[in-house]
């Protein structure tokens, strides 16, 4: 006899289990054909996985620049209220990583890309509403934080679940090169939505930001529901605590190295006005570009040297950029920051997830994968106040030593893994 908790999650598998197969019945898979080894771990064949987590962060980044003037120049809020609207995303991201990595492991990776692209295109409405509800500034600023927690929901079950389902499809031992393509397809997004979403703004206002995510985030849904599903590994499924246990040493190496990007993407708009400089969205936009040159000519040193050695050169590289930031003295030395700090960061995230969801079994990687994420998201939630607090004490250069401090406690908790012995580690 099943005890009521072990009864209760066998009940809420089986749901999962039904709507997971009621959605796959009700469209006609794109490709049925079973992909051999090599072209299971072939470019092409990750990106046709790794393109919803593009779409998640295209959505996130169409108004990343456009929010922070929104609120506190237009709306004539605070620069902490400016990086709330930012940072209160990952609330309901992080609420929400270890539900997505659940419904990923027990329905299957395919239902929660589905899910998650359903939240966008709702968040895309959101934005719509606040755009067109801009004379009342509270009603405005109200619709703009509900768009971010539903984004931030979409945020955590589509990346969740198109990152499983890459790596379910194309092997374990591709797990760091589909790690790899995800962040691109992460800061790709962000590099191409930032300028975009600026033009779009000057052009036609905030609602034409919401449309084009509508628009998207719908296309990419019923693309998702014609995909192929893969099948659920199956297995004993760990507590949630214990898989916590095991990740949360490199969770939080990894949020306090995200601090860097995390300052950048929230108030470089608000640094280079404060300096009356032009052009902040180029310096998303040499991030994004810098990130993903790093990802394809570096990848392959995670399996050459280990994750550990790559997260700390990765981390030393990010510190030198905080440096470069902190004193810039004209917006082409803090674009060159900009760009060695997504150098440095690109491979933070896989050098130290390959060595997270390494302890655990492949049938609990969609749970580890959230947990591992959502240390970052409690990282960008923080820094949005925090940074915020920090700059109306110091000014808004303060932020990247802020950052720098943090880096430098993230190498040091990547030196302590890597100092422990093997056996310790598994």
């Amino acid at each position: 006899m099943c005890a009521p908790a072990e009864s209760n999650r066998i009940e809420v598998s089986h749901h999962y289990w039904s709507y997971s197969h009621f959605l796959m019945s009700s469209f006609t898979p794109i490709d049925e054909t079973v992909p051999s080894a090599i072209d299971r771990g072939s470019t092409r064949h990750i990106v046709g996985f790794v393109y919803f987590t593009f779409i998640c962060y295209l959505s996130i980044g169409l108004p990343l620049a456009v929010l922070p003037p929104y609120v506190h120049l237009k709306m004539g809020y605070s620069a902490a209220l400016a990086g709330l609207v930012i940072s209160i995303q990952y609330i309901s991201t992080l609420a929400s990583r270890p539900w997505a990595g659940r419904i990923s492991d027990r329905a299957g990776a395919k239902v929660s890309v589905i899910w998650g692209m359903a939240a966008c295109t709702v968040s895309g409405g959101l934005l719509v509403a606040a755009g067109l509800l801009h004379g009342i500034h509270w009603l405005s600023f109200t619709s703009l934080i509900a768009s971010r927690l539903v984004l931030g929901i979409g945020e955590s079950l589509g990346s969740t679940g198109s990152t499983l389902w890459g790596i379910t499809s194309a092997g374990p031992e591709h797990t760091a090169k589909v790690i790899s393509f995800n962040g691109i397809s992460t800061y790709g997004a962000m590099a191409l939505g930032a300028p975009l979403g600026v033009v779009l703004d000057q052009q036609w206002g905030l609602a034409a930001i919401g449309l084009l995510t509508i628009v998207v985030g719908a296309f990419s849904l019923v693309l998702a529901a014609r995909k192929s599903p893969v099948p659920i590994t199956p297995g004993e499924h760990l507590p949630f605590s214990h898989v916590l246990g095991r990740v949360a040493p490199h969770g939080m190496g990894l949020a306090l190295g995200s601090v860097g990007y995390s300052v950048l993407v929230t108030f470089v708009t608000l640094f280079y006005a404060s300096r009356h400089w032009g052009g902040a969205a180029l310096c998303l936009t040499g991030f994004g570009v810098a990130f993903i040159v790093a990802r394809l000519f570096f990848i392959q040193t995670i399996s050459h040297f280990g994750g550990y050695p790559v997260a700390k050169g990765c981390l030393v590289v990010e510190s030198l950029s905080m440096i470069i930031l902190w004193g810039a003295p004209s917006p082409w030395v803090a674009f060159a920051g900009a760009s060695l700090a997504g150098l440095g960061f690109s491979l933070v995230f896989p050098a130290l997830g390959v060595e997270a969801v390494n302890r655990v079994t492949e049938n609990n990687r969609g749970t580890a994968l959230g947990v591992f994420t959502a240390f970052a998201d409690v990282s960008f939630f923080l820094v949005g106040p925090t940074a915020g607090a920090v700059i109306g004490l110091f000014g808004y250069s303060s932020a990247f030593l802020f950052a720098l401090l943090c880096i430098l406690a993230a190498l040091g908790i990547v030196f302590f893994l890597a100092s422990r012995p093997p056996q310790d580690a598994v």
